[in-house]
Formats: structure tokens, sequence, C-alpha cells
């Protein structure tokens, strides 16, 4: 094995290990954090790691008004919309359970790339998979466990799903959360990709960089909230800090780096590790325990998603992968990175 390939296998390892913890991070910022504080700090956190990095590497910023209009919709929606629902579903769901949900990305990229693309029309066995990956999600969720907890006397036809006691809200957040991500991945294919010349730290900065001036432009409404309690600040404000500079990122130049090696359909194999480590930092960290449909169903999403891309591989047109966050290219997304240049 080459020195690159072994590089290589680290950062995905690395990148498997970072955005699987970042569900365990949520549960510990909120030990001293509101959820919306939660999600304006990791994007404040990011934003200023990945301007630094920019300033030291000595690049340039985009003059166009309109990437600037598209990269601000894209922070939206890989960032402020779903940092939120994932912090507030923190709050009453398990963290092993976030990061399963979490697995739903490429199920919701798939259905959204299709819908906005024109080029990427589902072919009938990419459908089959998105059928198969919804069934699991059904299974992760697992409705019937939910009314199962009726108060004595209630019956199943009378039961509130949307109550604050019922944690299908929370899972529903995380869904919303997911589906934004889809529906992000498949912006940037459409407005983004292949547009713009732009490597994918430019890209990056500038995505988090907006993100970040919404978040606290919108801070008194989503960070509203008490003041943490003060012995709680040190551990949620490490954790915060990590879940930013590198969960929110470092992570971004991590998965380019992968994507264009590897492509796209191999690099997101990552999202099939993340929740592995999700569950098992949830279950040894935090103590919690899973029902047997939950990891089942995650297995069920997973086969949905393969499916979907070898459906894309036998499909009759040439298949193409949603670009990956902070990526801008030539033609698909292969033009070759710009070397890094520190400046002396």
């Amino acid at each position: 094995m080459t020195t690159r390939r072994l590089g290589l296998t680290a950062t995905f390892i690395a990148l498997a290990l970072v955005w699987g913890s970042s569900f365990l991070l949520i549960k510990e910022s909120l030990l001293g954090f509101t959820p919306g504080q939660v999600a304006v700090g990791r994007i404040v956190f990011g934003a200023i790691t990945l301007r630094t990095i920019m300033v030291v590497a000595d690049r340039a910023w985009p003059r166009e008004p309109r990437f600037w209009g598209h990269m601000a919709v894209v922070g939206l929606l890989f960032c402020v919309v779903p940092f939120s629902l994932f912090a507030w579903a923190g709050e009453s769901l398990p963290s092993g359970l976030s990061a399963i949900l979490n697995s739903s990305t490429p199920l919701m990229t798939a259905l959204w790339t299709a819908a906005i693309v024109p080029a990427e029309r589902l072919a009938p066995r990419q459908a089959i998979g998105v059928a198969v990956g919804g069934l699991g999600v059904v299974l992760v969720v697992g409705p019937w466990g939910h009314a199962g907890a009726l108060p004595p006397g209630q019956a199943a036809f009378g039961y509130d799903f949307f109550s604050p006691a019922s944690p299908i809200l929370a899972e529903l957040a995380c869904l919303g959360a997911t589906a934004c991500y889809g529906l992000g991945f498949a912006y940037m294919r459409r407005f983004v990709v292949a547009r713009y010349d732009y490597d994918s730290l430019t890209v990056s900065t500038v995505q988090l960089t907006l993100a970040a001036a919404v978040a606290l432009a919108l801070s008194p409404i989503l960070a509203a909230g008490p003041l943490p309690a003060p012995t709680l600040v040190p551990v949620a404000l490490a954790a915060l800090a990590v879940l930013g500079v590198f969960g929110t990122g470092v992570a971004y130049l991590w998965n380019t780096a992968i994507v264009r090696a590897w492509g796209a359909v191999a690099a997101s194999t990552v999202t099939y590790v993340a929740p592995l480590v999700g569950v098992a930092l949830g279950t040894l960290v935090l103590g919690e325990t899973l029902t047997w449909n939950q990891p089942l169903g995650c297995l069920v999403v997973i086969a949905g998603i393969i499916a979907i891309h070898r459906g894309s591989r036998t499909a009759a047109r040439p298949s193409v992968a949603p670009a990956p966050v902070g990526t801008a290219s030539r033609a698909a997304g292969t033009a070759p990175e710009r070397p890094l240049r520190v400046r002396v």
C-alpha cells in the first residue's frame, strides 16, 4: 500500500471518527448550552478555523456576487438549519439514535437530486433502493413503540405522537436535518459544481462564513435562553470547540480530499461507518441503549443506499454522484486542487 493510499485511509478513518462522535459532542455541549447556542457556536468555531487556514494558505476571496448568493443558500441547508434541528433533537434522543437517523442522508440526497437535477432522474433499480431505504427509516423510528407507550385507558388511535413527551417529534427533526443535507447536496450539484472554478478550501470557507453571519444575525432568536451554569461551562465549551473546529471545519476539507481521490460513491461509505462510531460512543460513554429495531433499520437503510448506487451504475445515462460539501470544479468536481501555499 502506497504512502498516499495510507494517508487517505487514515483520513477516512479520522473523518468517520469525527462525524460519528459529533452526536456525543452535541450531548456534552447541551450540558451547558441551549440547542440554539450549540448550533451557533459550532458554526462560528468552524468558520474561524477555515478562515484561519485560508489566510495562512494565501487564498483569494471570490468576487462573483451570484456565487456568494448560492453559497448563502448552501450555508443555510448544510449548517444553520440542520445543526439547529440536530441540537434540538439531542435534548431528548440518545446520541446513537441521532447518528443512525443521520445515515439517511444519502437517501435524501438521491431523492432531492432526482427532483431538481434534470440529468439525474431515478432509474427503476434506484427507485427500489429509495423504497427500501424508506422502509428502513420507518423501522428505525419504530412508530409501534411509541403507540405502545400509551397512558392507561387511552386508545391507540387517540395517542398524540407529536406531544412534547413523544420522541417521534425529535426523530422527525433529525430526518428534517438530513433532508436539508440532501437538498444541499443537490443544490450544490446544480448551481455550484461545474459553474465555478474554486478549490474546496475557498468554497468551504465562504459557505461557513456566510452560515456564521446568518447564525449570528439570528442569535437573538436561536441562542436565546438562560446562561449556562458556571460549573458546566468548561466541559460543554470544550465539547463545542471540538465539534466546531473538527466536526464543522476540518471535516469538510477531509471529506473533499477523499471524494477527489476515491470518488463520491466510495467516499459516501463514511456515512455507513459514522453511525457505528456514534452508537459505540453513546453506549460506552453515556450508557445509552438501543432497541432491536434501530440497528436493524440502519442496516435496511444502508441496503437501500447500496441499491441506489448500483442502480446508478447500470442506468443508461452516465452516473454522476452529488458533489460533496465544499467542492467546486470545472466539470463534475474533478478539477485538481491547488496546493496550499503558506505565507512566510
